[in-house]
């Protein structure tokens, strides 16, 4: 990639208790391929993963974005200095307030435009939570610091992409979430973000609430009351949507390359499919997870803080170095299209 078409990501160093600062530091190398990385945490945290990985990088800590030198040897580091002790694998209530302020700082890089994109290391949400956070995760953060009300999660794992028109809720209320207008407002995000993929024409597949899809009305009516108008109304809109297709095959389709991705009802409906797949290569952990619909680009690992093995290196940084790469590229394709026509992003549907 051209030096003058390298996008800034600003990596999130997640939970210090957690592992995200020594895949950081391990896959910090790599990172640097597809993007110009700076990670926004705490300098000593991430110092303490330069030994607990034995690796040789010095760390950098900057004040500003535009301090950051990008060489394999240095890693820099936007220091919050706001871990006082650091101890593995614990829930704590400082953790999850210096977790939340690295995503708050990577935001306001975003929005004003000193970085291209955010990767973000996982949090804890039991930390978060004791921190006094109202999210279940990252999505929700996101969403309401940049004001954006049409959103989903969009996981890739190699050759299949699912979005959700619901997460992190019961599933009871899950399905109360089925609406017509929360289905099309998935299927318009989920088009977007594909194209910000590099798809130049999305094919979309929208999977069935009920097994088999209804068959009919046969097994319920949310199928045909909810999902069909959706799709008929995205396809009228230009998008290259079908469904509602039955979820137990669905999948298999998409993955076998029928579609570009698979718009799931709710959290497990889309998860289970693409966790089969990353974690079928052994130990190693892959997959992005991104979130479509804002006007930043933000992708993640598709990973938790993984408590159990913190601070003993050998977590693998192979899903961070796939959710930076698809940073990097997802924002070049956003400048691309933003450049050649204003309304790229699909905000004239909405």
């Amino acid at each position: 990639m051209p030096e003058t078409d390298r996008s800034v990501v600003a990596v999130t160093m997640g939970d210090p208790a957690g592992i995200g600062s020594e895949i950081v530091v391990e896959a910090y190398s790599r990172l640097l391929e597809d993007a110009d990385p700076i990670v926004v945490g705490d300098a000593e945290v991430v110092r303490s993963a330069v030994d607990v990985r034995d690796a040789s990088h010095s760390i950098e800590p900057i004040d500003a974005v535009d301090e950051a030198d990008f060489d394999a040897e240095t890693i820099p580091v936007l220091d919050l200095d706001n871990v006082d002790e650091l101890e593995y694998g614990v829930v704590r209530e400082d953790y999850g307030e210096a977790s939340l302020a690295y995503v708050e700082r990577a935001i306001e890089l975003a929005t004003a435009g000193a970085v291209d994109a955010i990767a973000t290391a996982p949090i804890n949400k039991q930390s978060t939570r004791l921190a006094g956070s109202e999210y279940a995760g990252h999505t929700g953060m996101l969403a309401d610091y940049t004001d954006t009300e049409n959103y989903s999660m969009m996981l890739v794992e190699d050759d299949l992409v699912v979005t959700h028109v619901s997460t992190h809720v019961p599933v009871r209320e899950a399905c109360e979430l089925v609406t017509e207008e929360n289905v099309l407002d998935t299927i318009r995000v989920s088009d977007d973000g594909l194209r910000d993929l590099g798809i130049e024409e999305p094919t979309i597949a929208v999977a069935g609430l009920n097994p088999h899809a209804s068959d009919g009305g046969l097994l319920g009516e949310e199928d045909d009351a909810e999902i069909r108008p959706a799709v008929e109304r995205a396809r009228n809109e230009g998008i290259d949507a079908a469904g509602p297709e039955s979820p137990d095959t669905v999948y298999v389709q998409a993955a076998r390359g029928e579609y570009d991705c698979v718009v799931s009802m709710y959290h497990d409906q889309g998860h289970i499919p693409i966790k089969t797949l990353g974690f079928s290569s052994g130990d190693a952990v892959s997959g992005v997870n991104a979130t479509v619909g804002l006007p930043i680009v933000r992708t993640s690992v598709d990973h938790g803080t993984a408590f159990d093995i913190a601070g003993e290196g050998i977590a693998s940084e192979a899903s961070l170095i796939d959710a930076v790469g698809v940073a990097a590229e997802m924002a070049r394709r956003r400048r691309k299209r933003e450049q050649t026509s204003p309304d790229a992003t699909g905000a004239e549907r909405r």
